[in-house]
């Protein structure tokens, strides 16, 4: 379900771990990011990460804001789209 994958089970460092996230490949608007529970560097990168994501505009949100439950479609990288009505009046057009 992530798109953005900390790789913190790799201890790494501090330091790398940062740099992995804040400036990952994939990262964008509705970005899950996998850290692991007890990782040893993840507690340590844990402010500078959150910090270097606002300074990019981010804002961090309960994983509940991001997953539709409803009407949605999901990317090959994982992100979930909302399908609302236009979409899907327009599909069932192009079906006819």
């Amino acid at each position: 379900m992530s798109n953005d994958d900390s790789l913190d089970c790799k201890n790494y460092g501090v330091d790398n771990l940062i740099n992995t996230v804040v400036n990952h490949k994939h990262l964008g608007n509705g970005s899950i990011i996998l850290c692991h529970n007890g990782a040893k560097y993840t507690a340590q990168a844990l402010d500078s990460i959150i910090k270097g994501l606002k300074e990019k505009g981010y804002e961090i949100v309960p994983i509940s804001k991001l997953i539709y439950k409803k009407n949605y479609q999901m990317d090959h990288e994982g992100r979930q789209f909302s399908v609302g009505q236009e979409d899907k009046m327009e599909n069932s057009k192009n079906m006819n």
